[in-house]
């Protein structure tokens, strides 16, 4: 199949962003309720975290098959298809209660996001001219959705209580449907299927670790320590500084692509990277408002880092599977994130839960420019 003249690989691009920016609010926004409201979910904390995780442990296992079914089948089906179990999952968040009602809405949407994921970074980067920069560009779509959502959400949940706003999210993923279906429907050339997991590089340590601060003791502690800070208000500051991460990658994402296609990406997510372990440890020593901020700023410029970087490194046919195969590692430590906040927050201290994995993440980006010296 021959690649897209630029203009289609940017409208394509578009288009998968769209369809995951308005799928994705009603996941956000349970990060943001679950952990503050677990009790009106029938759930304790364990279980709550646990929820949170089984999306992101559900693609350790499922996403080969659904690269694979996308590269067969192509963005417009498996999109489409994605976007319809979004709203259905939201509407279950809306209506069901307990853990085992829940966790087949939490692995059914985690099979969907890797479909929606991995269309938005494989167009981005289906034409390796300006690739960074479209994948900021991509990331910046995304997160307009979820930055709308989160401050409605918290909002309505302390007027009337955390469930009536999936009602809302449940619509609003159904519009999705109208960006999927101006996908392209071809295939992909796809190389043979190798081993899922080989012996982990640099990038991929790099992810695990970013997962694991990032997208699981972050969140997870910025809305149960924001509990504690401020009674009462909490789930609105929270959502807020939710919030202000997604328009950190509305406004910042493009900014970091930019900056990769200048600076070198691999230069530009090592300096990032460990920027981002001093301000996780400060988030764990309590300054946890400023360091949030700094936090959700870095994690915006380091988004479209990844994605050209490993189209340069693994271009042809084993680019998809790259990407799905970077996308697990990140799974694993997304996952492995909330269960640890879940077990760890009520009796740790925060500096440990904290200050270890910034520790390990700040490694991770120095053996990865260890790695690119070497080459």
């Amino acid at each position: 199949m021959s690649e897209a003249p630029p203009h289609a690989t940017d409208l394509n691009s578009r288009h998968a962003a769209m369809a995951l920016a308005l799928s994705l609010p009603a996941d956000t926004v349970l990060y943001l309720l679950l952990p503050m409201h677990a009790a009106q979910f029938g759930l304790t904390l364990a279980e709550a975290g646990l929820l949170l995780a089984a999306n992101r442990l559900v693609r350790i296992a499922g996403y080969g098959r659904v690269a694979r079914f996308y590269a067969q089948r192509g963005d417009r089906l498996t999109c489409t298809l994605a976007v319809t179990v979004a709203a259905f999952c939201a509407l279950g968040y809306a209506t069901l209660s307990g853990f085992w009602a829940l966790l087949p809405l939490r692995l059914l949407w985690g099979l969907s996001f890797a479909g929606l994921n991995l269309s938005t970074q494989a167009l981005a980067t289906a034409d390796p001219i300006g690739a960074a920069h479209r994948s900021g560009r991509s990331r910046a779509f995304i997160a307009i959705g979820p930055m709308l959502a989160l401050p409605l959400g918290a909002a309505l949940a302390q007027w009337a209580g955390p469930r009536p706003i999936f009602f809302v999210l449940a619509a609003v993923s159904l519009f999705g449907l109208w960006a999927a279906r101006r996908l392209p429907s071809a295939p992909h050339p796809a190389a043979r299927p190798v081993r899922r997991f080989g012996r982990p590089g640099s990038l991929d340590a790099w992810s695990f670790m970013e997962g694991l601060t990032l997208d699981g003791l972050f969140i997870v502690g910025l809305a149960y320590l924001g509990k504690d800070l401020l009674p009462g208000g909490a789930v609105v500051v929270a959502g807020m500084l939710m919030a202000l991460r997604y328009l950190a990658e509305i406004l910042l994402s493009p900014v970091g692509g930019r900056m990769a296609e200048r600076l070198g990406a691999e230069r530009l997510l090592v300096v990032l990277s460990l920027l981002t372990a001093v301000a996780l440890v400060g988030f764990g020593a309590g300054w946890l408002w400023a360091c949030a901020a700094a936090i959700v700023v870095l994690r915006a410029l380091q988004l479209p880092l990844l994605p050209p970087i490993v189209a340069k490194r693994t271009p042809g046919p084993e680019r998809v599977q790259a990407l799905a195969a970077r996308s697990t590692w990140r799974d694993i430590g997304a996952g492995t994130g909330p269960l640890l906040a879940g077990l760890l927050l009520p009796v740790a201290s925060p500096l440990w839960l904290y200050g270890i994995p910034a520790l390990l993440l700040a490694l991770a980006a120095l053996v990865c420019a260890y790695e690119k010296g070497s080459r």
